[in-house]
């Protein structure tokens, strides 16, 4: 089956030496474990994947301010734009079996799920004022929101909603890294889905795929070169300028 036959794609961000590997790993796993379906990357060096046919690989450069877990917006939507589901795997995962022959995907977030405030006093107490006060200028009651883990979710199109879901995670993420919030995309993603009139919900197909992989969490792994170190800082600068200019346009949003 030609990949672009799927009505779904997986799709991850690979960025940097460590993550492209990973992701080719991860892009075998997928080969042997789930033929024919389509793996949407954004890298750095898309000429890395070459060598898988199920790769669909774009160039990406990295907006976040200090990470790039809220890029995961932009390569959403751009797999959205394809196929009408996306299942988003973080790189630094690997499959155990193969995937569900029947597969169901329901409009919205499909994914692990907790109240965005209970959530956030236990794990990111240091945030929770900021949370509160981008929900307050988007007018986003948080008493029904949910935090939605990062690693493995699903988005499926929705008449269109999904679309305005992007662009307030993106402006709620402009806010929040502004205020040096730079992790935490699953609280983010909450707040939009909120406001759009979403509840992330599970599903058999979310439980059998979670059971069949195994997320590393390679982001608690420090392997950079000084170099490296310093080009990270560099960048970091740049791209903290680069959204205090933009951040401007809606002065009022982002500075009062």
């Amino acid at each position: 089956m030609n990949p672009i036959e799927k009505d779904f794609c997986c799709c991850t961000i690979a960025l940097g030496r460590r993550y492209r590997v990973m992701a080719k790993e991860l892009a075998a796993d997928l080969e042997k474990y789930a033929p024919g379906t389509p793996f949407v990357i954004f890298t750095d060096r898309p000429a890395d994947f070459k060598e898988h046919a199920n790769a669909i690989a774009y160039k990406h450069r990295q907006q976040g301010i200090q990470r790039c877990s809220n890029d995961r917006r932009l390569l959403i939507e751009k797999a959205l734009s394809v196929f009408p589901s996306a299942i988003h795997i973080d790189a630094d995962t690997r499959l155990l079996d193969r995937f569900p022959d029947r597969m169901e995907f329901s409009p919205g977030i499909t994914g692990t799920h907790q109240n965005l405030i209970e959530h956030l006093q236990k794990y990111r107490p240091q945030n929770l004022e900021i949370i509160k006060t981008v929900a307050s200028k988007l007018d986003i009651p948080l008493e029904g929101a949910t935090w939605v883990g990062e690693s493995l979710y699903i988005i499926t199109r929705d008449g269109g909603k999904e679309k305005e879901f992007f662009r307030l995670w993106g402006n709620i993420a402009r806010y929040v890294e502004l205020k040096g919030m730079y992790g935490g995309d699953g609280n983010l993603m909450g707040l939009a889905a909120a406001k759009v009139g979403w509840t992330a919900h599970s599903s058999e197909t979310w439980n059998a795929l979670k059971d069949m992989t195994k997320h590393l969490d390679a982001s608690h792994q420090k392997s950079s070169s000084s170099w490296e170190n310093f080009q990270r800082r560099l960048a970091y600068h740049y791209r903290l300028n680069w959204t205090r200019l933009v951040a401007l346009k809606d002065f009022n949003f982002y500075y009062r």
